[in-house]
């Protein structure tokens, strides 16, 4: 049997629909037909069953993802391997994590990271939602939630703090609230209530008083910039907010704690790549530890 039809068949599998698989093996989706209308043909059976809406696994489909995970877990480990005995770290390594701490922090330290392993192609990934490391989504990812289920790997890389801010000029044309019973009068920025991927950022469960968004932004950059133009108040970072001298910080007793975890595959234990990346993420986050 054909690895690469295993490969293609693995792509089309996880993303339940050829289009998307075939982005995300760089081939034009013709090539991914043919390979897997091979694999079916060397079967003598359907893999999928294709619909307008995507693709669903048959039963033989599913008996194969599960042998097919199975050769890829033991190519990794053999990948693995001879990094360990050639002692180089190299490939490509992605790294998922959240927009504010993936742009506002990590993005400027990725050089680093690039001249400690020369032979190591650096991809970030920072987006406001979730990633699948079962799929592949990512190599390893930053969470704000420590994952409960999975074949994962888990370390929590630093606790961080939440507070109340707004833009200096938003204040010089709005009295500045001095209690929680005055945030009501101001518009509140936070995010789109159904887009919440993770109960950890669902903030206004926390407040001490009802207030109700005025504005809602699907992600922490967008929310920082909403507040920083003058639009209202938000609970932002304070890694992010504090070193802005555009924005004071609004009742300092209202603080809001949260962790970021670094997470990874157990298929990737051995991964040297893996391992670069958790010791890089913990130096650069233990050296800005007191803005955390």
């Amino acid at each position: 049997m054909n690895w690469d039809n295993l490969k293609y068949f693995l792509a089309v599998a996880r993303e339940g629909q050829f289009l998307a698989a075939a982005r995300r093996s760089k081939v034009g989706q013709a090539t991914l037909n043919r390979r897997i209308t091979a694999l079916e043909e060397e079967l003598g059976a359907k893999l999928f069953e294709r619909s307008t809406n995507g693709c669903a696994l048959t039963a033989l489909g599913q008996d194969l993802m599960a042998h097919a995970e199975r050769v890829e877990a033991e190519a990794l480990h053999f990948q693995r391997a001879r990094s360990r005995r050639d002692g180089q770290v190299e490939g490509v390594l992605r790294i998922g994590a959240p927009d504010g701490f993936g742009v506002a922090f990590l993005a400027g330290k990725l050089g680093r990271l690039k001249q400690r392993h020369p032979n190591l192609v650096v991809q970030l990934v920072p987006v406001p939602r979730a990633f699948s490391l079962a799929q592949r989504e990512a190599d390893i990812a930053v969470t704000v939630s420590r994952p409960a289920r999975g074949r994962l790997l888990m370390k929590k890389l630093t606790d961080y703090r939440l507070g109340l801010y707004a833009a200096r000029s938003y204040l010089q044309r709005h009295r500045t609230p001095q209690s929680v019973e005055a945030l009501p009068e101001h518009p509140y920025i936070g995010y789109v209530e159904d887009l919440i991927y993770a109960p950890e950022l669902d903030f206004s469960r926390e407040l001490p008083v009802r207030w109700d968004q005025a504005i809602e932004v699907s992600g922490a950059l967008g929310q920082f910039e909403a507040v920083r133009s003058g639009a209202g108040l938000g609970i932002l970072h304070c890694f992010m907010a504090d070193p802005e001298p555009g924005l004071q910080r609004i009742l300092p007793e209202i603080e809001i704690k949260r962790s970021y975890w670094t997470v990874w595959h157990e298929s990737l234990r051995e991964s040297a790549r893996i391992r670069a990346a958790v010791d890089f993420l913990d130096d650069v986050v233990a050296e800005a530890r007191t803005a955390f």
